[in-house]
């Protein structure tokens, strides 16, 4: 029943969001104007000024960065690397850190140098003001978030501000394309897990392995000396000298019965 009903404000929730934008944004513009005052009218009662100087420069510079967060523009910045200010998110961050911002503004004027006479009526309503508009712009968007975000849809009231009655419809093809990438990644990651692995071998092994499988070669252990029977050394040796002596023993033939020697003779 509070999803239907959040659903059908959807389509209101985009003004009403939209209105609450402009109005984030005079807040945060009322907040530099009311730093920049603060820092021309500083007293330098002591040493330690300047780090009042530096917590006016930083409320100024953290107003700026609201601005840009609340413009349509570097979504996908701020959706991967401030998520808090993303699509994905609703108006929690921002209703909490211009309700400090506004505490602090206020908390200015608590000192002789910003008083009514000090700093002039006008400069003085300026940074009543922005403390003031801080403070109700954080409970409007902390309630607008409550209001128009949706949890069993993922619809957040930044959705519902960009995409209007639309946004439940995209929230529900978002969370099913999302959906789908994760089952395939878990698929991918499974079907790695699942297949062999291969180990590099090394190329001499390898070669080695190859030739071995087709010449099945062996080599015997070389026979040392001392192992040799003393008949077979003997026989050896009768052997080699037999060739030797017979070696020795060939001549040169009697060239006197070679048949040039008769070739003077013939008729």
């Amino acid at each position: 029943m509070m999803s239907r009903l959040r659903e059908s404000l959807a389509g209101p929730g985009y003004v009403i969001l939209n209105v609450l934008r402009v109005l984030n944004i005079i807040t945060l513009m009322d907040l530099i104007a009311a730093c920049a005052v603060m820092l021309v009218k500083i007293h330098m009662l002591n040493s330690f000024f300047f780090f009042e100087a530096v917590t006016h420069a930083v409320v100024a510079l953290v107003s700026v960065f609201l601005i840009i967060s609340e413009l349509p523009i570097l979504r996908t910045y701020f959706d991967n690397h401030w998520p808090m200010f993303g699509q994905q998110s609703s108006f929690y961050s921002l209703g909490g850190i211009m309700m400090i911002l506004g505490v602090s503004t206020l908390g200015n004027l608590n000192t002789k140098s910003m008083t009514q006479d000090s700093i002039g009526m006008t400069f003085w309503r300026i940074i009543i003001s922005a403390g003031i508009l801080a403070m109700i712009s954080s409970v409007l968007n902390v309630l607008a978030s409550f209001i128009f975000s949706d949890r069993e849809t993922g619809v957040t009231a930044r959705q519902v501000r960009a995409d209007g009655a639309v946004a439940p419809q995209k929230a529900m093809s978002r969370s099913s394309s999302s959906t789908h990438s994760h089952r395939t990644l878990h698929l991918s990651m499974k079907r790695e897990e699942t297949l062999p692995t291969y180990t590099r071998q090394n190329p001499v092994k390898r070669a080695t392995k190859r030739l071995t499988g087709r010449f099945p070669l062996k080599i015997s252990r070389p026979v040392e000396p001392n192992l040799v029977e003393p008949d077979l050394v003997a026989q050896n040796e009768a052997a080699s000298s037999k060739y030797s002596r017979d070696s020795m023993e060939i001549r040169a033939p009697d060239l006197a019965h070679h048949p040039a020697m008769y070739s003077g003779h013939m008729v």
